[in-house]
């Protein structure tokens, strides 16, 4: 369990240190893609488990938060 912990916790880190080197402000869709990789990431690693599972859940989640983000 620590170890999905720390996963879960090195990709949150590592979407925000990317969101705060931007050099103008994101716009919702970059906010809401970053935002559903990280939810995505930490929902398929606690759901199903393994590396697989994390990148998965990242890449649907990053779709799905870039959708959102457009439509606000």
């Amino acid at each position: 369990m620590n170890t999905k912990l720390l996963m879960a916790t090195a990709a949150s880190v590592l979407a925000l240190t990317s969101m705060v080197g931007c050099a103008s402000n994101p716009t919702n869709a970059q906010i809401g893609t970053a935002v559903g990789a990280v939810a995505g990431g930490v929902a398929g690693n606690v759901l199903l488990g393994g590396p697989l599972a994390t990148i998965g859940g990242a890449a649907v989640g990053a779709v799905v938060g870039n959708e959102v983000g457009k439509k606000r």
